[in-house]
This record gives C-alpha cells, sequence and structure tokens, in this order.
C-alpha cells in the first residue's frame, strides 16, 4: 500500500513488543485456537547468527538490532551520558543480555504490596516457566520452555574471582534461586545445548506454527487507538505504510521500561501539561507515566594480566572449531560468569550490592574493543532510592525518549557503591586473584572516601536493568491495568514499583507467565512442592 494508506487487521489480542515478556504472552495467549493474536515487533526476526552465539551479543551494540538508546546529561556523575543499548529484535533485550537467571529476592516483591504479586504467588509461575538441566526440585522447574544451564566455558579468571571472595570471607553459593541469596558462585543462564536461549526461542518459536498467532516484525507502534475511553487497537508504521491493528479484547504493552512509557504519552496518556506543550491531546490524567524510573549502577575495576586464557583468544579458531563440534569453551561465555551479593552493614534484611565478574577487559559499557587480558568486575546497587524519568523529547513518535535515570541523586546510593567498591578492592587483593591482578587498568588512584566517591561518578554504567516507569499502584492496578481506560494493560519491567535484588530477565517472564493467567481469568497457578507433591511446575 502506498505511503500515508492504511492497511486495516482484526484480532482480539495485540500485544506491542516481543521481547521477554511479549514472546511469552503471544505464546500463552494463542493457545487457545480461537483466541486471534497478533505480536508487534519493531525490529527484525531473530536470524542474526550474534543472537544464538552467547559472546556474540557485544557485536549487537549500536546496531539494527539495538535501540541505541543513552541517557540526558546525569547531573550526578559530571553530566556524562550512559549508553542504554536495549534489543530492538524478536526476544528483545533477552535477545542480547548477559544471560544470568536470576530470580531477586522473596523481600523485593512481598515489597511491592500488590495483591497476587509476592513471592508465594509468583514461584509457581517461575517454576512453570523454567527448564532446568539440574532437575526439578522445591525451587525448580524442569518441563517449562526456558532453558536454564550451568556455564560451559568455565573461565578459570572467573572461577579464581570466587575463591578470592570465599578467601576474603565470604559465604560460597552454588544456586542464587535456592532461598539463600548472599554468597559467592558461578551463575546459571538462560542457554540451550550452549545457545542462548532468548524469549522468542524459548516461547515465540515453539508457537510460531499456531494459524492464530500473527508475528509482525519491522512494525514500529506510533500510538494506541482509542474507541472513547477503551483501547481499540493501535497504528503504527513500516517503512511508508501505516498499519492499523483491531484489538477486539485488549491492547497489552510490553515494549520495556524505556518504550512503554513513551507509548503511552504518545497515546495522550501522562502529564497533561507536558502533553499539551507538545501538542498531543490528553486522554487520561496520568503524571506518574515515565515517572519512578530505577536501575542498578555498576562500577567496574579492570586488571590487566599475562595470562593468555581471557576471552580475548574467543574467537581464535581453535575455539571457534570446538563450540561448532561441542557447542562449549569460551564462546559459549555470557561475559559475567560469576558473581554474587553482599551486604554492606549490618542489620540489613537482604543483600544490597550484587558483583560480576567477567574475564575480559570491559570499558565504556562494553563499547571499547578489549586490547589486553583482563578480569573486569565491580559492585552494583540493588536498592537504589533515586529516581529518575522518561518523557517525550518530541511528538514525533520515531523520535527517541529523553531519559535521565538521575543516578546517586541520593546520596544514600553513592554510599553503598563506595561500600561495595571496597569490597571490590579487598577481594582483589587475594591470593586466589594474584595471577590476575597484575596491573590496575581502571581504579582508583587512592582509597580515601573521596577518591572513590570520584572513582564510582567517573566510571558508573548501567547494569541494564530499568523498571518502573508504568508501575502497579500508581499508573496500573494490581491486575496491571492501566486506570482510567479500559481493554489496556502494561506487561513488562516498568509495571515493577521497586526494582528486585538481581537481574531483571528470569522476573519480568514469571510476571508475564501470571499476567497471561490474568488475562485469560484462568485461576493462578501453584508450586507442586507447596502441595506436597512432587513435579516440574509445569501445568
Amino acid at each position: 500500500m502506498s505511503a500515508g494508506g492504511a492497511n486495516e487487521r482484526a484480532y482480539d489480542y495485540v500485544i506491542v513488543g516481543a521481547g521477554s515478556a511479549g514472546c511469552v504472552l503471544a505464546a500463552r495467549l494463542s493457545e487457545d485456537p480461537d483466541v486471534r493474536v497478533c505480536l508487534i515487533e519493531a525490529g527484525p526476526p531473530d536470524s542474526d547468527p550474534d543472537i544464538h552465539l552467547p559472546l556474540g551479543a557485544g557485536r549487537m551494540f549500536r546496531t539494527r538490532l539495538d535501540w541505541d538508546y543513552d541517557t540526558h546529561d546525569e547531573p550526578h556523575l559530571g553530566g556524562r551520558r550512559l549508553y542504554l543499548p536495549r534489543g530492538r529484535v524478536l526476544g528483545g533485550t533477552s535477545a542480547m543480555n548477559g544471560m544470568v537467571y536470576m530470580r531477586g529476592n522473596p523481600l523485593d516483591y512481598d515489597g511491592w504490596r500488590q495483591p497476587g504479586w509476592t513471592f508465594a504467588d509468583l514461584l509457581p509461575y517461575f517454576l512453570r516457566s523454567e527448564k532446568n538441566e539440574r532437575g526439578p526440585s522445591a525451587h525448580h522447574g524442569a518441563g517449562g520452555p526456558l532453558s536454564v544451564a550451568d556455564s560451559r566455558s568455565n573461565n578459570p579468571i572467573a572461577t579464581a574471582f570466587v575463591d578470592a571472595a570465599v578467601e576474603a570471607g565470604f559465604d560460597a553459593n552454588d544456586d542464587f534461586n535456592a532461598g539463600r541469596q548472599d554468597g559467592f558462585g558461578r551463575y546459571q543462564l538462560t542457554q540451550r545445548d550452549g545457545q542462548r536461549c532468548s524469549s522468542a526461542s524459548a516461547y515465540l518459536r515453539p508457537a510460531m506454527a499456531r494459524p492464530n498467532l500473527t508475528v509482525e516484525t519491522h512494525l514500529q507502534v506510533h500510538r494506541i487507538r482509542f474507541d472513547g475511553g477503551r483501547a481499540a487497537g493501535v497504528l503504527g508504521e513500516r517503512l511508508d505504510e501505516i498499519i492499523e491493528l483491531e484489538a477486539a479484547r485488549e491492547v497489552i504493552v510490553c515494549a520495556g521500561a524505556y518504550n512503554s512509557p513513551q507509548l503511552l504519552l504518545l497515546s495522550g496518556i501522562g502529564d497533561p501539561e507536558a502533553l499539551t506543550a507538545l501538542g498531543i491531546p490528553v486522554l487520561v490524567e496520568q503524571p506518574e507515566v515515565g515517572r519512578n524510573l530505577q536501575d542498578h549502577p555498576a562500577v567496574n575495576l579492570v586488571f590487566t594480566h599475562s595470562q593468555p586464557i581471557s576471552l580475548l583468544t574467543a574467537f581464535e579458531e581453535r575455539h571457534q572449531r570446538q563450540y561448532a563440534a561441542h557447542r562449549r569453551g569460551p564462546l559459549t561465555s555470557n561475559v559475567p560468569e560469576t558473581g554474587g551479593f553482599v551486604r554492606t552493614r549490618a542489620g540489613l534484611p537482604a543483600p544490597d550490592v550484587q558483583f560480576h565478574a567477567s574475564p575480559l577487559m570491559l570499558l565504556d559499557a562494553g563499547l571499547a574493543a578489549p586490547t589486553d587480558h583482563a578480569l573486569s568486575f565491580g559492585p552494583c546497587l540493588l536498592t537504589p532510592r533515586s529516581r529518575g524519568t522518561v518523557t517525550l523529547a518530541s511528538a514525533v513518535p520515531t523520535a527517541k525518549p529523553r531519559i535521565r535515570h538521575n543516578y546517586y541523586a541520593v546520596p544514600e546510593d553513592l554510599d553503598v557503591m563506595v561500600a561495595g567498591l571496597r569490597t571490590a578492592l579487598d577481594i582483589s587483593r587475594q591470593k586466589a586473584l594474584t595471577a590476575y591482578t597484575e596491573r590496575m587498568h581502571s581504579g582508583p588512584v587512592a582509597e580515601s572516601a573521596a577518591e572513590l566517591r570520584a572513582f564510582v561518578r567517573q566510571s558508573t554504567q548501567t547494569l541494564f536493568h530499568p523498571a518502573g516507569t508504568c508501575a502497579m499502584g500508581t499508573v496500573l492496578d494490581a491486575d496491571l491495568r492501566v486506570r482510567g481506560v479500559e481493554g489496556l494493560r502494561v506487561v513488562d519491567a516498568s509495571a515493577m514499583p521497586t526494582l528486585i535484588r538481581g537481574n531483571t530477565n528470569a522476573p519480568v517472564i514469571a510476571m508475564a507467565e501470571r499476567a497471561a493467567d490474568l488475562i485469560r481469568g484462568v485461576s493462578p497457578a501453584r508450586a507442586p512442592h507447596l502441595l506436597g507433591a512432587s513435579g516440574d511446575g509445569a501445568r
């Protein structure tokens, strides 16, 4: 159809965003053959080989597979702008993340104070989603779509980091999702047979043959269409073709913590003053849309060394042969292979700092090419008090949103990061790391409080876990419905009232599993072990 025309199509559910949540919802809702589901993705299919090669993630940064966002000038980081990669492809950011399978802490979900969203409520959905190669247990499922596996890289540099943490007095932990989060160990990963298991691989691909599921790629949604006070569909564009999709039951926004609030704002749901200033007609006064932005800021120490076993060698021919033949070796690395959780002061109910250790030189948020064998590790803040915003820079739908995380606006956040940095420096001095910490390439010039604070400010990057911008309790009700309109929900990390303590991919998948039951009117899932039965958590 020519530019300016409209191509109309009708479905029961229209899902915007084929990321961690959208793929789950498309698969679950289309299980009913009488329901017509359309899943929309702005980017292409997940056919690029770098998506499926675990170590290929960094090669997707700032490409057509990346929304390639940046923060606005961060006032507490000296005005720096931070790179914010987000997946623009089937699978969303699960197609380019670090693959760490982490649920967070039960206190996180209980602290939301939203009915139906306690950890006990969500555990059955974690179990239902999971296919853990260690087998079923009270803490893990083994019959779900999402493959969870132990590392096939097991780089000795990352292992030495765990040994050093134990030498420094911390506990070892071989399963961060088995009831005790504190301690250090090797992360389990969302991988299947040495390849990335994104939400597209896990959920969407097995469902795509269903005749009642339509997947639209290369289609960027511009706004939600309303019929009175009800979401009736969406309007988007593929190249120069305007496409309208009708939703008879619901529009479900799964576009992530940056794009979901942007779409609501473009559709007239937000702060009336800001919308009016851009010439956007106000549909619903919802001033909290785009506010409450949270993230896990992180800082790395980088040490270079002479041991030729870092991931700098991963693409050598011998390792490519190993991967092709056995799906093992350094090309299966998720990069942050090991890490751990600590409490920076006595009296905390749960950890407030997480560590990620990578056998690679990581500089400039992974954008700078590594030049030496290195080890990179450091703290990230799990419980930020600071809040940022996502606002519109323009009423033009394809304009990037204006993102300001406002890291360290609350001084206590910086205090926690300094305490975490001191722990990182202590671990770096342990005997187990002697061979891998020969030279400090990036670190504080001294260890006074002032120098450590300065290093944190100049070195902070994101851990890529934005959340909170369409939160339950303000923008959404406890069933993830947008307040003030009908037929519209938001299902992704933006719905979290507060961030969880850990990596966010697995929690978003569990949230989407529960959202599918809410939308279908299905009774909540229950964990088999809570009923005194054995099982893998699949229904």
